[in-house]
């Protein structure tokens, strides 16, 4: 099966040729996963302490979770009627010695040896925020007030090959979530909103926040989206980054009462949770900051190094 792979703007080819001439991204052969080198993971790996810092700073608690997620809960999740394109799954060989010989010949040519894999019950992380929901579920009804999750930079795959840098097929999501009273919830996404266009502009960023809608399927996706939009159910962060258009590198996302419904989350008075989730893009982020000050880090502005810290400095 052929595969599209979305082409890059002349800038975006520039800048991605720019990135792995300096090392900072390490081509992979496959379009949309690169390696990074250590400049390039020292501001992300400081952007992602800065990010957990504030969060904390706010009461969250910190689970860390896999890339991997259990089959059953991307199942119940509602994902592949809403994002398909964008799944993937775990397959693995369970076969005799014919077979693994038969397996072996044919991936040595390159051929397909699909037949010769059976579906395991794991598929690969969609959103960092996914295993929070149950996690949370299982430890019974809600304190008073809810909870609020920090998930950390979690490695998160959607099956989008492309040529822009920013557009990857695996990334580092940053998520926090919040489960709670409906009005507390969306309070609570709004001010995470404004929150994180302060951080960003506070790194030099010039960003942006606007409503947003998510890339649904098909035709029943179309009517996703314009809902999506005129209930203002996400927001974005839009940075310019290479190309004609910015790029969102943070989303903030009002789910209502879908994931407590699912999950069965209970409040303290027995209702149904209403959760919200934002997501930071951790090699986005670190992508408009490499286009706007430069790509040598130790030579950007002394105010961005004091607001990542330590961690990213000279």
């Amino acid at each position: 099966m052929s595969v599209t792979v979305r082409e890059a703007s002349a800038d975006q080819a520039e800048f991605l040729a720019d990135l792995i001439a300096r090392g900072l991204l390490i081509e992979t052969g496959v379009p949309g996963v690169y390696g990074h080198n250590a400049a390039f993971e020292d501001v992300r790996e400081a952007l992602a302490a800065r990010l957990t810092a504030e969060a904390g700073l706010r009461g969250a608690q910190r689970l860390r979770f896999p890339p991997l997620l259990p089959r059953r809960q991307l199942e119940s999740s509602g994902y592949l009627s809403s994002f398909p394109h964008l799944a993937g799954t775990v397959y693995a060989f369970d076969g005799d010695e014919r077979q693994a010989r038969e397996q072996a010949e044919c991936a040595a040519a390159h051929g397909d040896w699909s037949e010769h894999q059976e579906m395991t019950a794991l598929a690969l992380m969609p959103a960092a925020c996914y295993p929070v929901y149950p996690a949370i579920a299982a430890q019974g009804p809600l304190p008073e007030g809810g909870t609020f999750v920090d998930a950390g930079g979690a490695w998160v795959f959607r099956h989008e090959p492309s040529h822009d840098p920013a557009r990857r097929q695996i990334f580092h999501q940053h998520e926090l979530v919040r489960i709670g009273e409906p009005e507390g919830v969306l309070e609570w996404r709004d001010e995470w909103a404004q929150r994180g266009l302060d951080v960003l502009r506070a790194l030099g960023l010039d960003a942006e926040l606007d409503v947003a809608n998510d890339p649904f399927f098909g035709r029943r996706g179309r009517m996703l989206q314009a809902n999506q939009r005129s209930e203002r159910l996400k927001l974005e962060l839009l940075v310019q980054i290479a190309g004609p258009e910015p790029t969102a590198c943070a989303s903030f996302n009002h789910h209502r009462e879908h994931f407590g419904g699912t999950y069965g989350i209970e409040l303290a008075d027995g209702g149904v949770a209403h959760t919200a989730c934002l997501g930071f893009g951790h090699e986005r982020i670190v992508l408009a900051l490499l286009h706007t000050h430069g790509l040598d880090p130790d030579r950007w502005p002394d105010a961005v190094h004091a607001e990542l810290g330590a961690d990213a400095a000279r």
